[in-house]
């Protein structure tokens, strides 16, 4: 919205500009002489976004009397809008080659953050004075004006690369695109770069190198429907100013090899030291590069690095699933965040925390907040602080459930819904009050051979079979048994024969799958909580049979998708609900999703609009428990 606004304070032009009912609604003074050129500069500059939809216009006789008020109260994590990447790459620019180039209204500003209010002094940059010309543009009208870290070559901190021999620094045009040139040719040689960008530390390395943690970067817009096969939805949202990781099909072959599957994390660049490396890339011609999140302490051949302290967020991934879409997990874009009706309370979840502020809550991280007086505060099971003399504490898969109660404004409707995250639960809330009906059950490995040999008659020959036919598997199995903490889907993994042993590795297997169906895993249930023993058994004796690990792992995503519609449907029955909501970072997998949204048809599920669908949205539902 304030993109808008500055743009329109640029041309002068009356306007009111305000967010209503989820959409941004703008009223200009249509009789001004400049109306139709400001028009033209938003239809050019405006940045894609994944929230923007359409647009309509209407006349209406109510004219706009002032010009609409700019409003920067805390800063954003956003990708390069397309006026800052056009100052980037123009030679007359004071930000040619700039890498800590933004304006108010996008860039990485949210990590620089130290505390509220959003002012430079409670910033990484409080000790970096803004040159004159900065300072014009802080206090003239446009996408600049009350930038709380704008800054330009004349007033910047410098970068360094150094690596075991060398080092050299840049603070200038010309300086910054030496080093540019000097980082990319090293990964092209094969060199790993520590890159310390405006959203935290990033590993950058050829595809050659990659590992289980690795995120496909695609540099060259022009030919990512070469390597990537992409509905227009995904192609949109990839260079939408969200930059969002999402998971999608590999057209290339030779991208499939390298990968070992035939689908990828895959991400465009974002910030201007991303941008910029990117840009060098493509001269050395590479349309592509691998890279992952780090800390400072990764090790690397090249380190390029800056003295100011940054926060990092976790980067946001997107789904899309034919006209669904949700963000499945990360903190970036959602927090910080101003909406909801505020309670007299706060919610506190591990790092985030939600206060009221005037009639809406305040949610971002607890380190950036102030204390204030509160009746109560609500806190997630497991932390032993002591906020308020009145402190209620809710559960992850609560907190989440309720986040999308709250979201789309359920509140005094019957509605059941399953949490998904490693281990299923089921919830129900009663328009008041939400239950745990089926709780979580956590996955205990320490005993679980044992477990699958005593399920039924004939299972310990199933656990001899294993032992004998696939003995690496039994040994991983056994060491599971040592371990502590140990995730469901991890066994299954192993299971499964996979080298990545996690949820993403089966994940990523089943979305090999190209047939028209599965076949039945026990997804059972013991005692009414999920039976681990028989989902882990049955998964054994098709995989002793023969059956491929990717008809397998898809079979396993169908299960649970049938799995959930029948207890989601027992329990819609029972307590008379009439919403069903999903919630959970693992219903973010396109063949459970799939399947859910078959089952589903004539009943849609609500989940999160503007929130992760995972933990991260637990802080929003927990003010709400």
């Amino acid at each position: 919205m304030n993109y808008i606004v500055a743009i329109t304070r640029e041309f002068d032009i009356n306007s009111d500009i305000v967010m209503q009912d989820e959409k941004i609604v703008c009223a200009f003074d249509s009789k001004h002489e400049r109306l139709q050129e400001c028009l033209d500069s938003l239809a050019q500059r405006l940045p894609a976004s994944l929230f923007l939809k359409s647009s309509s216009h209407s006349e209406n006789e109510i004219k706009p009397k002032k010009l609409a008020k700019f409003d920067s109260k805390y800063p954003l994590n956003l990708a390069l809008c397309p006026t800052c990447q056009k100052e980037l790459f123009d030679v007359s620019s004071r930000r040619y080659y700039y890498p800590f180039i933004s304006c108010s209204c996008c860039g990485g500003n949210y990590s620089f953050l130290n505390k509220y209010p959003y002012k430079r002094e409670n910033t990484s940059w409080k000790f970096i004075r803004p040159c004159d010309e900065c300072e014009k543009e802080v206090e003239s009208v446009g996408l600049r004006e009350s930038h709380v870290l704008n800054s330009c070559h004349n007033c910047a901190v410098p970068v360094r690369l150094v690596n075991k021999t060398t080092e050299r620094y840049a603070n200038d045009a010309g300086s910054f695109r030496t080093m540019f040139e000097v980082a990319a040719k090293a990964l092209v040689d094969k060199k790993k770069l520590l890159m310390k960008t405006t959203f935290g530390y990033r590993l950058f390395y050829t595809v050659q190198n990659k590992n289980h943690h690795s995120i496909l970067m695609m540099i060259n817009a022009s030919k990512i429907t070469d390597y990537l096969a992409l509905i227009t939805e995904e192609f949109n949202a990839l260079l939408s100013i969200e930059r969002p990781i999402m998971h999608v099909t590999l057209k290339s072959e030779e991208l499939k090899n390298i990968w070992g599957a035939n689908t990828a994390y895959v991400k465009y660049p974002d910030d201007g030291f991303t941008i910029l490396l990117g840009t060098e890339l493509q001269k050395l011609g590479i349309d592509f590069i691998a890279y992952e999140d780090v800390d400072e302490n990764c090790d690397a051949d090249i380190l390029m690095d800056y003295d100011l302290e940054i926060n990092s967020q976790q980067d946001m991934r997107f789904f899309l699933n034919k006209d669904i879409q949700f963000i499945a997990e990360g903190e970036r874009i959602s927090f910080p965040s101003h909406n909801l009706r505020a309670k007299n309370l706060v919610s506190i979840t591990e790092e985030y925390a939600g206060i009221p502020q005037g009639d809406a809550m305040f949610f971002d991280k607890m380190e950036h907040l102030d204390s204030v007086e509160v009746m109560g505060a609500n806190v997630l099971e497991g932390d032993n602080e002591r906020y308020h003399e009145k402190q209620k504490y809710f559960s992850i898969d609560e907190g989440s459930f309720m986040s999308v109660v709250a979201e789309h404004d359920l509140f005094g409707k019957k509605c059941v819904g399953a949490y998904f995250d490693e281990e299923p639960s089921f919830l129900y809330y009663d328009g008041r009050n939400v239950l745990r009906i089926v709780p979580p059950k956590h996955f205990d490995s320490s005993n679980i051979l044992d477990e699958i040999s005593s399920l039924r008659e004939g299972s310990d020959r199933l656990i001899e079979n294993l032992k004998k036919k696939l003995p690496e598997i039994y040994k991983k199995l056994e060491l599971l048994q040592t371990r502590e903490n140990v995730k469901l889907f991890e066994a299954v993994a192993i299971i499964l024969g996979l080298d990545e042993e996690n949820m993403k590795g089966v994940s990523v297997e089943a979305m090999k799958f190209v047939g028209k169906g599965g076949i039945q895993i026990d997804t059972h249930v013991k005692d009414n909580r999920f039976d681990h023993a028989a989902f882990l058994a049955s998964i054994i004796s098709y995989q002793l049979a023969g059956v491929s690990s990717v008809i397998l792992a898809y079979s396993i995503f169908e299960s649970f998708g049938d799995y959930f519609y029948e207890i989601l449907s027992e329990l819609k029955g029972k307590t008379k609900a009439t919403e069903i909501i999903l919630c959970g970072t693992h219903f973010a997998n396109q063949s459970l999703f799939s399947r859910m949204q078959r089952n589903l048809k004539m009943t849609p599920p609500y989940m999160n609009k503007n929130y992760p669908i995972g933990k991260e949205s637990a802080v929003v539902g927990g003010v709400y428990i």
